[in-house]
């Protein structure tokens, strides 16, 4: 074992047996490279990562190859989940470099940390256009050892160069939130990149675009664009047909490596599925689609059964690969199906139907002529709708009994932020108040094992917080996770708890400009201070923390987390028209202020005659980021959106309102659901 069998990472404890003398990211280990004046290896991951374990089984594992890095380099091995700002920093040189980026992450540094040589999976011998890993080694070895101050020159120029990428606005460039008409341009932008025959934007590899997909609904709620809505409905049909969704058992998987959505890479995150359950429920709530209404549900179900952990947190991933039931560890082997083991399980006559209606054919979809499990086609639905349950159930039941793909059981703030919001919704859209509570136990582990003096830990597995510090997206996250709880169940706490976060945004994330940092002003120094405001498989910090700082604006009335929320929108402006697919949560949140947002003060809790009735109708608001507040009539509410406030005639009344200005309260929940139309 080395030294990474004390770590509390699973991906790092996936290599603590490797014959290479792993270091965690530690001082300690930067100042051994100095003490041997050798370079460092860094190799970034994490454990759901199907090419991590492929570089890993082929040079890690290998005895010649680990001799070789032990003897001329120290080898420094980080989980990018656990430590998102080394990442992000040293990702942005990699690209910067090579065009591209993707993990393994593999980069080489001098023992100041600064980067000299950069790429991403390596194998073990030579292919067109890739060289070796041991060719790398090779080559960096002889370049440390006679170019040495050739090599540490490139290193300190590119390291000035990261440093010097600062995002802030400056005095000439005064931040402003996106408006109509940067909002219209988005979308103009967005119906170019859509693909209007497949769904989805772009082409292979196609990713789940969940952020965009809530600015479409957003800007669709506020404007009536038919188009925005049909892009929704189009890639979200094409979606939960597709292999991106586990046809079984509910659940998104990372991306598929088609643009048709046939083939999907099969790790399974927490986050795709915390945001696409969040985008079927909205998409439910504005059309009322069955079919919306049951992929939330099952998606919902598939994180609390498959990911929630015993501490009622929810675990990051499930692993691509499996063992194929021979030994062998595939990608996808827990989940595809050839038509003679569709037959083995239902029969002939259930297999040909399985085969037909899932779209399992003699030649196969995915490899060795097994078949991705798909709903290609809607003809017969209905007349074979119960027989086609049944199928679905004993596949199910069949799948059960092959080997799991395996489980990255820590905890991560943000994406369980996210899962809280996720179910708190879903829960109280379809009478699920389970789902409410499972909303709970994971917001209850974030409030208490992962807060420690005020301030967030950015995992935990078993109950233990780990030592890495929360960066922007934990907070953001997490702050929107207690803003969506606090609106379903009406606890005050949840509402303070977010308060509690979103100060600590204010002062320790946040420039004087209103820019924001990835990383407290207090972390660990980097070669630079990570600041990205785009978003990529989840929101940006920098886009969540506009979002849940505009919310909680309109719940407390407070000018100072509105003026921060404007002014970290300014960057979405100049994202809007140039770079919509990566701006989608700051374009949402955008929407959200210009239609107000609205508030909706609901008095009267579940007791009160038609207190619950009012709340539901105010949660099933489609208005862009509508924030609720639900409780009983009290003049000094510690929530400033009920204060003053009270009952009608003994009856739950709810005000509408703007900025605190208010319409006329109503009992009648049709008048309400009028009101939040209304512009």
């Amino acid at each position: 074992m080395n030294r990474l069998a004390r770590s509390q990472s699973p991906y790092l404890l996936q290599h603590a047996d490797n014959p290479v003398d792993w270091w965690p990211w530690t001082p300690e280990a930067f100042e051994e490279a100095r003490r041997r004046d050798v370079p460092v290896l860094l190799s970034v991951g994490y454990a759901a990562c199907h090419w991590c374990h492929v570089m890993a089984h082929e040079s890690f594992e290998d005895e010649e190859t680990a001799a070789f890095l032990n003897e001329h380099f120290v080898s420094v091995k980080v989980d990018r989940e656990e430590r998102p700002d080394v990442d992000a920093v040293y990702m942005e040189a990699v690209q910067a470099a090579t065009g591209q980026g993707g993990w393994p992450m593999t980069v080489f540094l001098t023992p100041s940390a600064e980067p000299f040589y950069f790429g991403t999976y390596f194998p073990p011998a030579p292919r067109p256009g890739m060289p070796s890993f041991r060719q790398v080694l090779d080559g960096v070895r002889t370049a440390w050892a006679e170019r040495h101050d050739e090599v540490t020159d490139v290193a300190g120029r590119i390291a000035r160069d990261l440093s010097g990428r600062a995002l802030g606005y400056g005095p000439d460039r005064m931040p402003r939130a996106p408006g109509a008409e940067e909002a219209g341009g988005a979308l103009l932008e967005l119906t170019r990149e859509f693909d209007a025959v497949r769904g989805g934007f772009g082409g292979a590899p196609k990713f789940p675009p969940s952020m965009v997909l809530e600015f479409l609904l957003r800007h669709h709620a506020r404007t009536g664009s038919r188009g925005a809505l049909q892009m929704v409905e189009a890639t979200c049909e094409a979606m939960a047909r597709g292999g991106l969704y586990d046809q079984l058992g509910g659940g998104f998987a990372r991306y598929c490596v088609d643009a048709e959505w046939t083939v999907p890479h099969f790790e399974k995150m927490l986050y795709d599925n915390a945001l696409l359950c969040r985008v079927y429920a909205h998409l439910w709530r504005t059309t009322g689609s069955e079919a919306a209404r049951r992929v939330a549900v099952e998606t919902a179900d598939f994180m609390v059964r498959e990911l929630g952990t015993a501490q009622g947190g929810f675990a990051s991933a499930l692993d691509a690969d499996s063992d194929d039931g021979t030994g062998t560890h595939r990608e996808g082997a827990f989940y595809v199906w050839t038509p003679a083991q569709l037959a083995e399980v239902l029969g002939e006559e259930d297999g040909a139907l399985a085969a037909r209606r899932l779209g399992v054919t003699d030649e196969g979809t995915f490899e060795a002529g097994a078949s991705v499990l798909r709903l290609p086609d809607t003809e017969g639905e209905l007349l074979d709708a119960a027989r086609l349950a049944s199928v679905r159930e004993r596949l199910l039941a069949a799948r059960e009994r092959r080997p799991r793909p395996g489980r990255d059981d820590k905890v991560v703030t943000a994406w369980n932020g996210l899962a809280v919001a996720a179910l708190a919704e879903t829960g109280a859209y379809f009478d699920r108040p389970d789902l409410v509570a499972a909303a709970r136990a994971a917001a209850e582990l974030l409030a208490t094992v992962h807060t420690d003096g005020g301030r967030l830990v950015r995992t935990s597995r078993d109950g233990s917080a780990g030592s890495s510090a929360g960066v922007l997206e934990d907070y953001a996250d997490t702050a929107e996770g207690y803003l969506a709880l606090y609106a379903v169940t009406g606890v005050q706490e949840w509402l303070s708890r977010a308060g509690a976060l979103l100060e600590t945004v204010l002062a320790r994330f946040t420039a004087d400009d209103g820019s924001l940092f990835d990383t407290a002003d207090d972390a660990e120094r980097l070669i630079r201070r990570p600041q990205d405001p785009t978003d990529n498989a989840v929101p940006s910090g920098w886009a969540a923390a506009a979002g849940a700082l505009l919310s909680y604006a309109a719940y407390t009335g407070s000018r100072r987390h509105r003026e921060a929320a404007e002014r970290a929108l300014g960057i979405v402006r100049e994202l809007a028209t140039r770079a919509p697919r990566f701006a989608g949560w700051g374009l949402a949140v955008a929407e959200a202020l210009l239609d107000g947002p609205k508030e909706v003060a609901v008095l009267g809790g579940p007791g009160t005659p038609g207190g619950a009735q009012l709340h539901r109708t105010a949660l099933l608001c489609t208005a862009p980021g509508a924030v609720v507040a639900w409780g009983e009539p009290a003049e000094e509410s510690a929530v400033p959106l009920l204060r003053g406030r009270g009952l009608l005639d003994g009856r739950a009344a709810a005000y509408v309102c703007r900025g605190f200005v208010c319409e006329a309260p109503t009992v009648d929940a049709t008048v309400l659901e009028s009101l939040l139309r209304a512009e």
